[in-house]
C-alpha cells in the first residue's frame, strides 16, 4: 500500500474499529500524522494561538478517531483486541509494547477479527 492509498483507506475507513489494517496502512498513516503536526507547528511558530496553530489543532483533533481506528484495526491484524490500545496509558513501558506490536507482522491467515488486508502484488522490474 502506497502512501497516498493508505491516507485514503483510513480516512475512507474513518470511525472503523472493526476489522484488520496491514503494517503499511497504519505506518503510512502514522507518517502522516507526524508530517501534519510538524508542517502546523512549523507555521504557527510554537504560537497555538496564530491561525496555523488553530488549524494544526483542529486538523489533530480530526484525525484522533482515524488515528486510533487504524492503531485498533492494526492490533487486530496481529490477533490482538484493539482494546490494548489502553496500554498506551501504561508509562513508557505501553507505548513500547504497542510499537512492537504494530511493527510486527499480521495474522497470514484469516483470523476472529477477519480476513487478512489485500497485499497488493507488484509485477517485477525488467
Amino acid at each position: 500500500m502506497t502512501f497516498f492509498e493508505s491516507i485514503k483507506a483510513v480516512l475512507t475507513n474513518y470511525a472503523g474499529f472493526t476489522g484488520r489494517a496491514s503494517r503499511s496502512e497504519y505506518w503510512w498513516f502514522f507518517l502522516f500524522t507526524v508530517i501534519e503536526g510538524t508542517i502546523f507547528s512549523t507555521l504557527s511558530g510554537g504560537n497555538n494561538s496564530s491561525f496555523f496553530g488553530v488549524v494544526g489543532t483542529v486538523v489533530s483533533i480530526a484525525l484522533l478517531v482515524p488515528s486510533l481506528a487504524v492503531g485498533a484495526r492494526r492490533l487486530q491484524d496481529i490477533g490482538r483486541s484493539g482494546w490494548y490500545l489502553l496500554f498506551a496509558f501504561i508509562p513508557l513501558v505501553g507505548i513500547i509494547i504497542l510499537i512492537v506490536w504494530w511493527a510486527r507482522a499480521g495474522d497470514p491467515s484469516d483470523n476472529a477479527f477477519g480476513t487478512a488486508p489485500a497485499i497488493p502484488v507488484r509485477p517485477a522490474a525488467s
